[in-house]
Parts: C-alpha cells; structure tokens; sequence
C-alpha cells in the first residue's frame, strides 16, 4: 500500500510521539541511577539502556530527517517534564527501588506497544524500508522489559532483606 498524506501524517506524529518518549525514558532513568547505591545490578543494566536509548533517539531522528521532519521540542519537554516529575514523586517514597522497577516495567511495555504500531503503519502504510530501524528500537526494549520482569524478584527480595535487617534499602 502506498503512503497516502493521511498515512504519513499519522506514521510521521507516531514517529515524534516515539522521540519524545525516549526522552521521556532519559529523564525518568537518568536520576534513578544517580541514586541507586545497593542495587548494582539495576544501576548498570539502566545505564546499558540509557546508551540504548540515547542510540534509539538517534535513530529515530534520522528516520524523521528521512522523512524531511523534525521532532516537536514541545512534546520532548513536556514528556520530559513529566518522567522528571515521576521520578521524583518515586525519591520520596520508603520503597523507592520498588516503586522504580514497577514504573520501569510498566513503562518499557508502553514503548513496545508504541514500536509495534509505528512497525505496522510502516509496514502496511507505504514505510517498509524504516521497519528495520524500528524493529531495532522495539528489540533493545523488548530486551529491557523481560530483564526487569526476570529481576523484579530478587531486586523485591533485596529490598526486603535490607529493610528486615535493619540496613538502608535505599535505592
């Protein structure tokens, strides 16, 4: 199916929602590790994404320069804004490593929802050639989103143990 002006217009503000959630993820990740002291773990895998997700913002402004696009900074600032808030909301809390995992979880499924519809306008849209691209952002969060549900438990467990023995949990 050829691209119709409608179908770009759709693919095109999907493709700046997807930038300005990436942003999203760096302002809700980026203080989460800065914070974290007895989760090593934790702290290098949001590190290994934050990478990910600095590279998945590079691709995703190129598919857009592609596109004779820009992203929109408003979107970029007001998500950006708004994982700032969240991640500052999560600092306050007794449970914060908690609280952050949970978020995290939550919000790398969001993104795989939002990669597998920009993946299926591309595809059925007139966009085949920039699936490859997308596939990629899509398996880097795939990746981060199984890693945090296949940790959720021992990072819970650590917490509790450090709670019950009287030591700082802190994130």
């Amino acid at each position: 199916m050829a691209a119709t002006s409608e179908t770009r217009a759709i693919f095109v503000t999907g493709l700046k929602n997807a930038h300005a959630m990436e942003k999203q993820a760096l302002s809700i990740m980026k203080p989460q590790v800065s914070r974290i002291e007895n989760y090593p773990e934790v702290a290098a895998r949001l590190e290994w994404h934050i990478r990910e997700t600095e590279g998945q913002i590079a691709r995703l402004e190129d598919v857009l320069e592609s596109l004779a696009e820009g992203h929109s900074s408003l979107k970029d600032v007001a998500l950006s804004l708004t994982g700032s808030m969240a991640a500052i909301g999560h600092a306050v809390t007794g449970d914060e490593i908690i609280k952050n995992s949970l978020a995290n979880f939550a919000f790398e499924n969001f993104e795989i929802a939002a990669y597998k519809s920009l993946i299926t306008i591309a595809e059925h849209g007139g966009f085949p050639g920039l699936v490859p691209v997308l596939r990629h952002n899509l398996d880097e969060e795939i990746a981060m989103a199984r890693w945090l549900d296949d940790n959720l438990e021992s990072v819970t467990m650590k917490f509790a143990s450090l709670k019950e023995a009287g030591l700082s949990a802190k994130v």
